[in-house]
Parts: C-alpha cells; sequence; structure tokens
C-alpha cells in the first residue's frame, strides 16, 4: 500500500535526524554547538516526524487496522505505538524546557533519551508494524488508504532535518542495543505480549511453528 511504503521511507529521514540529534547534544553539552540549531530539531520532530508521519499514522493506517482489519486500539501494538508517541511528545517537550533553562546537561539526557526510544520505535514499526498491517489489510481487501502531502510547514521542517543531518552527521552507536521484531521493542511484555500473541489467529501461529519445525 502506497501510505505504508511511504511510512517506511520517511523512517530513513527520520532515524537520521534522530542520530543527528544526539552528536549536536554532546557538542552542546561540550559548548561546541550553538543552540539555535535545536529550533530546527523542534521544528523537525513535531512538524515532519509528529504532524505529518505520526499523524498519518494514527488518523489513518491505526484506524484501519482497527476498523477493516479488526485489530484491538486498546491493547497490543497499536496501544503501545501510541503510548511511544505520546511519550515522545513529553520529551519534546522536556527538551525545550531545559533549552530555556539553561540546563546543558539535563538537555543533552533528555535529547539522548528521546532519540534513543525514537529509534526502538522506528525498528519495531519498520520490524512489526508495517509488515504486519500490509498482509493484513490486503488479507481483508482493505481499500487504498489515503495520504497525503506534507504541508509547507512540514515540508520546510524536513528542509531543517536535511541541514541538520548535514552540519550535525549521525554517528553509529553500538551501546544502543537495536534489532528486529517485538522482543527488541521496550513495551514487549510489559504493555504489549507481542504481535503473535496480540494480532496472530490460531491457523497464523501454528503455520510459524511448521515453518520452524515445531509443528
Amino acid at each position: 500500500m502506497k501510505l505504508i511504503d511511504e511510512l517506511r521511507a520517511e523512517h530513513d529521514l527520520i532515524e537520521q535526524v534522530a542520530l543527528s540529534l544526539r552528536t549536536w547534544a554532546r557538542a552542546r553539552a561540550a559548548g561546541r554547538a550553538p543552540a539555535a540549531d535545536l529550533d530546527g530539531y523542534l521544528e523537525f520532530f513535531r512538524l515532519y516526524a509528529g504532524a505529518f508521519h505520526h499523524g498519518r499514522e494514527e488518523d489513518t493506517l491505526f484506524v484501519a487496522l482497527e476498523r477493516e482489519a479488526e485489530l484491538p486500539a486498546d491493547r497490543g501494538p497499536i496501544a503501545a505505538l501510541l503510548a511511544d508517541h505520546h511519550a515522545m511528545a513529553g520529551l519534546i517537550s522536556e527538551i525545550e524546557t531545559h533549552a530555556a533553562a539553561g540546563a546543558a546537561a539535563e538537555l543533552e539526557a533528555a535529547a539522548l533519551a528521546y532519540s534513543e526510544r525514537l529509534l526502538h520505535h522506528i525498528d519495531a514499526e519498520n520490524s512489526v508494524l508495517l509488515p504486519e498491517s500490509g498482509e493484513r489489510l490486503r488479507r481483508c481487501a482493505a481499500p487504498e488508504l489515503p495520504t497525503r502531502p506534507p504541508s509547507p510547514a512540514e515540508e520546510a521542517a524536513r528542509g531543517q532535518g536535511l541541514r541538520l543531518v548535514a552540519a550535525w552527521p549521525p554517528v553509529f552507536e553500538a551501546a544502543i542495543m537495536r534489532g528486529d521484531g517485538c522482543v527488541f521493542c521496550p513495551a514487549y511484555a510489559d504493555t504489549c505480549r507481542g504481535v503473535e500473541r496480540e494480532w496472530w489467529n490460531e491457523w497464523e501461529r501454528d503455520e510459524a511453528g511448521d515453518r520452524l519445525g515445531e509443528g
């Protein structure tokens, strides 16, 4: 589906800007980065990653999964990812508060916490939400999901992200444990039992067991 393909492609830039934020935050804490660049990060994460990207997930994809595929929205992956959206919005506000107070160490810690959570969120969506959503919506013959281009403000925020990635290059961090599947999601076994238990039916679990030689 076009919307699912778009969301997956948008993750590439959002991930790069999240890693760039980590580079900037460390440089800022060391007094080697301008404070003004934070405005660009906040614009990107609130407008492009938030209003545009997360907005279409919440208003279109999650709604279709609940209505068309009859998947629960009050528990499981949808509820866990929605909670992530809200928690990350709170961390963005926390970053802004620390910046206004001139609290460099707290700003760095909040920026690192936000970006790490966003990276895990992207992994969960790329490896579980988007492939599972596409399969379930095709299976129930759901219509093509509507999408939209970014507004001028959202497109400007995207431009800020591209500028910041060039100014503060992302750096791979082996210390951040990342990977595919539910077991790498912070919500797994806490607020979500995993897609196999929350979304799969009996024949899907049996088929998976057969493929793994467990049947």
